[in-house]
């Protein structure tokens, strides 16, 4: 079985293209800096892990992510090989096919992180019920918790 799961942060804003063909098709390649679990002395913390999308999930990338943000993707590792014309040398590429992504932090958390204009202007919110933005909302004291349907 071929499977990949990924959990790292865009090393830079993804690059996006699209095909040539009669229905262009969005591809987009990014590299992810994932981190290792644990680290040994003059070793690197991360690995740089290049990936490649296509059609929805491309555009879905190009819509919705830039540098430094955090995914998680899982796909499948694809080798491949070609004749350099120029050197004339065999070379190799090996990256990961995403097949699926998710958000791992939320918009406020990574505008936070990221010192708050970094991240793409979004129109205002509009207000939650909380008192807080994107919190739970507060369940009355006089609810027992019998009657939750959770």
């Amino acid at each position: 079985m071929n499977k990949v799961i990924l959990v790292g942060r865009f090393t830079k804003d993804p690059e996006i293209r699209y095909s040539q063909s009669s229905e262009p098709m969005a591809v987009a390649r990014y590299t992810l800096a994932v981190n290792r679990r644990f680290k040994r002395d003059n070793e690197p913390e991360a690995d740089f892990i290049p990936c490649v999308a296509f059609g929805k999930q491309a555009e879905f990338i190009e819509k919705f992510f830039k540098k430094g943000m955090q995914i998680a993707v899982s796909g499948r590792i694809s080798v491949r090989s070609w004749d350099d014309p120029q050197s004339g040398q065999r070379r190799w590429q090996t990256e990961v096919v995403v097949d699926d992504q998710e958000f791992t932090e939320s918009r406020s958390a990574f505008e936070a992180r990221a010192g708050g204009g970094a991240a793409r202007q979004q129109p205002p919110r509009q207000s939650s019920p909380s008192s807080e933005p994107d919190s739970f909302a507060n369940i009355a004291d006089t609810i027992d918790e019998d009657d939750l349907p959770f």
